[in-house]
């Protein structure tokens, strides 16, 4: 692949995950788009529930399994080293797509809250939620986590590799934080449904397994450093209970 052509796929790559990104939004908050978590006929639970769980698996397997290093070394005899991530990210962003457009609704209320400014409340919250994660990703690199560095800089012809562990900002705080925002804003509601919640019940097992899997991985990659961060910053709540 050419440097021009492995930065327009590392560009379609983003773009893509950017709207990915803004259209889980509106999934998941039930507003701007034309399907949502609980928009739609409501068919036979058994199978709704089925197809939801084959969706969410589908999206944990490939984000999980293309993140580690195992399936690294392998792929990357298959594809070039600068377009890992970008195919990474694409790869992803159409199991995200696939899951909003063949999801289906669970629309049984398990609660409601509709007194004023509480439902509000909740609403900002997980607005919040969606804000914190995006934020979180600029703070250590966001275009290198979706690809974009690795193709701009072998655009350019240098190397894109940087192994130096930093820590800034909402990253002293707590270990996560782009986990933190994910599960503030799938549980934040005024109007929790079962389709949301089974929603947020299986991503929220799914963030804590992955985040088990990438602590190994950055033990294994920056050592005593990790290992010391981890015994002075919190995983996800800024807080430690003993």
């Amino acid at each position: 692949m050419g440097r021009t052509s492995a930065l327009l796929y590392g560009l379609v790559a983003y773009v893509l995950s950017l709207i990915a990104f803004v259209y889980a939004i509106g999934f998941v908050e039930n507003a701007g788009v034309s399907k949502t978590i609980d928009s739609g006929e409501a068919g036979s639970f058994g199978l709704s529930l089925l197809i939801d769980m084959l969706l969410l698996s589908l999206f944990a397997v490939q984000h999980s399994l293309m993140a580690r290093p195992f399936f690294k070394r392998w792929w990357l005899k298959v594809i070039p080293a600068p377009v890992e991530r970008s195919t990474y990210v694409l790869c992803a962003s159409s199991a995200l797509l696939l899951l909003f457009w063949q999801w289906r609704p669970l629309p049984a209320e398990v609660f409601s809250v509709q007194t004023s400014p509480f439902d509000a409340a909740l609403i900002g919250l997980s607005l919040f939620g969606w804000g914190l994660a995006l934020v979180s990703t600029f703070l250590i690199s966001h275009f290198e986590l979706f690809g974009l560095r690795q193709v701009y800089m072998n655009f350019i012809g240098r190397d894109a590799q940087d192994n130096t562990f930093k820590i800034t900002g909402l990253y002293n705080v707590v270990r996560h934080p782009i986990y933190l925002g994910f599960i503030i804003a799938f549980w934040a509601t005024p109007q929790m449904t079962v389709g949301r919640l089974l929603f947020a019940l299986v991503t929220t097992a799914y963030i804590m397994v992955g985040i088990a899997h990438e602590e190994k991985d950055l033990i294994a990659k920056h050592g005593d450093q990790y290992r010391q961060y981890k015994r002075q910053v919190a995983m996800l709540f800024p807080f430690r209970v003993r």
